[in-house]
């Protein structure tokens, strides 16, 4: 194993690797099989990159009976720490983390990264934070990824009246939204229109309570001027009506939601005189990795569970329980697009292997966890004029089970490319793909 004492010289090497992959001679799966690990695209294949690794449908794990968010998990040893030892309650957790922030020999001009690693100690969950360059607390832009924010502000305030995620607003399954929003394409009762969804989802929940999810009201972050003050897109989607009510009737609302983001008192605009140039949504790796990291472990860690859902809230988020198609199929995050991530994981799983035979990602993936994986997924991209520079952010949790004993984890990762172009995108993809496989080779 090469362990060089400068970083840059370490990831140099890698990424040598991982072009000399990305050249290699070796065929693309169908999407069913998924793709397979090594992928074959010269540097110049941006259109096939993007329709095959960036921007498509997810390959599923062989096993979907299971609808778990967690892994039987290795034991945790002296690396990582309880929430009784951390105490996220108090402000300044951040300090009393087990966290290793040069942990990836990565610098942070080839990209950002931070992994919530999770462990079990004895009836309780332990993590350590791994992170890069201490690129943790640098605040860029979240893009689309910062979606889920904005339906777990929305669900909080159907619980404060008696509801849930369950639910439907006038002829939309609330669940069918939440997949339309990771999956990009219209499902069940929803529109396909990602923006216009989760614009109706910030509208309802309020951006001044979608603000302060991040500090007082759940969170309670050190770093200053991370908030959620924006919209996606023009306007909102439009259901057929206001009225809220549950899938089994028991109880309904009106709702009152913002019928335009500017009509919010908390909305700012994208240029506002305080968002600086990161705009009105600003996040950083551990924000991000931190909030999903609680609503994975929301049943098994009561004390920093969010304050308002309830277990059945993050399956919709998960899994798109509740439907309109029926619970049988994975929807929600599960079927958030892209398998960057997974190729990433199956080619570390790879490499743990003496073997010529080049297999899928998805059958590394379900040899390696019974068919039992899950990746609950949210991507977020797009050219940015302001800060002249092409965007990729991938948020996701993961939980391979059986894998070393179990893994489950949550990533977030961000990476920008010079210049702001749409045609960018791929070049911004393939620097994620690196980023992410020098990553998951390290951690796994």
């Amino acid at each position: 194993m090469i362990n060089p004492k400068n970083a840059k010289t370490s990831y140099t090497f890698a990424v040598c690797c991982i072009v000399l992959a990305l050249l290699s001679a070796c065929s693309i799966s169908p999407q069913d099989e998924g793709v397979a690990t090594t992928l074959a695209f010269s540097p110049s294949d941006d259109t096939r990159f993007s329709n095959e690794v960036m921007n498509v449908a997810p390959f599923l794990p062989a096993n979907q009976v299971n609808r778990h968010e967690q892994c039987n998990i290795k034991t945790a040893d002296t690396a990582f720490k309880t929430s009784n030892e951390v105490n996220y309650g108090k402000y300044g957790w951040e300090k009393r983390i087990a966290h290793q922030t040069e942990f990836f020999d990565i610098p942070e001009q080839e990209g950002r990264i931070l992994v919530v690693d999770f462990a079990q100690a004895e009836d309780t969950l332990a993590y350590r934070y791994l992170s890069n360059d201490t690129s943790h607390n640098t605040l860029y832009e979240p893009w689309s990824s910062s979606k889920i924010f904005a339906f777990t502000g929305a669900i909080a305030k159907l619980r404060e009246q008696g509801l849930g995620a369950q639910a439907k607003v006038g002829g939309t399954y609330v669940a069918d939204m939440i997949t339309s929003i990771n999956t990009y394409e219209a499902f069940g009762t929803s529109i396909g229109d990602s923006n216009a969804l989760a614009t109706l989802f910030a509208n309802i929940a309020g951006r001044d309570n979608l603000s302060a999810l991040f500090y007082d009201g759940w969170l309670k972050l050190s770093t200053p001027n991370i908030y959620f003050r924006g919209a996606y897109g023009p306007s909102a989607y439009k259901p057929s009506s206001y009225e809220a009510q549950m899938l089994d009737g028991t109880s309904s609302i009106q709702l009152q939601p913002y019928l335009n983001a500017a009509d919010d008192p908390g909305y700012v605009t994208y240029r506002c005189e305080s968002c600086g140039l990161t705009g009105n949504k600003p996040m950083t790796t551990l924000a991000q990795a931190e909030f999903l990291k609680r609503l994975a472990s929301h049943t098994r860690d009561p004390l920093t569970q969010h304050p308002a859902l309830e277990a059945v809230d993050v399956k919709t988020l998960f899994y798109g329980n509740g439907n309109s198609l029926g619970n049988e199929r994975f929807a929600g995050m599960s079927a958030g697009i892209s398998v960057m991530l997974q190729h990433a994981i199956a080619n570390s799983i790879q490499a743990d292997k003496v073997t010529s035979t080049s297999k899928s990602a998805k059958v590394i993936l379900d040899e390696a966890s019974q068919g039992e994986w899950r990746v609950f997924q949210k991507i977020g991209w797009g050219p940015s004029e302001t800060r002249g520079t092409t965007e990729l952010v991938v948020l996701a949790h993961v939980c391979v089970p059986y894998y070393q004993g179990g893994r489950e984890f949550t990533v977030s990762a961000q990476v920008s490319v010079p210049n702001a172009d749409e045609s960018l995108l791929p070049a911004a993809g393939k620097k994620m793909q690196r980023l992410l496989e020098i990553s998951m080779d390290k951690l796994l």
